[in-house]
């Protein structure tokens, strides 16, 4: 039986990482990284989510929630969080918070260890980091073995 895809997001000032878990809900796999201009500039960032949420038919959206080493929430933080309203009235689907804490550094030491060169790491970091909080997200919610 498959289960409901899922997608991940790992938003920053100008890209924003997207992963999207496999028709069993086990695996995260990276798929794209949106580029925008400016930090304010989110309607492409939006329609191209938005896309991606109906070509996929993902039902529930994880949004990496950059907390401070210390647990605080910053401005990054209080940035994310009006971005997860803004998805949530687009898509009509439940946006989820989680804690995306060294993501992008654990990106970064993936690539490298898998020997993808330092020129080409940039463009994959953010979809890389999009699997990662996805993948946490579903290892701490695992499918019910009845639905499997």
């Amino acid at each position: 039986m498959s289960k409901e895809r899922w997608m991940g997001l790992d938003y920053g000032t100008k890209t924003t990482g997207v992963a999207i878990s496999d028709a069993l809900g086990i695996t995260a796999q990276g798929v794209e990284t949106i580029t925008r201009k400016s930090n304010k500039k989110l309607r492409q960032t939006l329609a191209r989510i938005e896309s991606l949420v109906s070509e996929y038919q993902v039902k529930r959206i994880i949004l990496g929630l950059p907390k401070n080493m210390n647990n605080t929430l910053g401005e990054r933080a209080e940035e994310t969080k009006e971005f997860q309203e803004m998805l949530e009235r687009r898509t009509g689907l439940e946006v989820v918070l989680w804690d995306e804490r060294l993501t992008t550094v654990e990106s970064e030491r993936i690539l490298k260890d898998g020997g993808v060169r330092r020129e080409n790491r940039k463009e994959r970091v953010d979809w890389m980091a999009a699997a990662l909080i996805l993948q946490s997200y579903m290892d701490a919610h695992p499918i019910p073995e009845e639905e499997i």
